[in-house]
């Protein structure tokens, strides 16, 4: 779970979701990105760190350029652990408990 969560912070971000929006066209360079969205190489570079720790971006030296693209694996196990923590399951957490409030 801690993995996802980091992911989750990952994303907790408008600029960061910007970048995975330009990513979603395919493999781009730090310059490309830097220029799509108006932000300078430092913030690209702390913008990109992040994205890279947690997974969900992949990043491949490329001369003097760093070329960056999704990494769909950790994108897809997110997708799907968002979809299993909201829907009904039966060794849901709410079972452990006994119910206070009548609804």
């Amino acid at each position: 779970m801690d993995r996802r969560v980091d992911v989750l912070k990952a994303l907790a971000d408008k600029n960061r979701l910007l970048i995975l929006d330009m990513l979603s066209c395919g493999d781009m360079c730090a310059c490309d990105i830097m220029e799509g969205l108006e932000l300078t190489q430092p913030t690209i570079s702390h913008h990109m760190k992040i994205l890279v720790k947690s997974g969900v971006v992949e990043g491949k030296k490329a001369g003097k350029w760093m070329n960056y693209s999704i990494n769909h694996d950790v994108v897809e196990d997110l997708s799907g652990y968002l979809e299993y923590l909201t829907n009904p399951k039966e060794n849901c957490i709410c079972h452990r408990k006994t119910r206070i409030c009548k609804l």
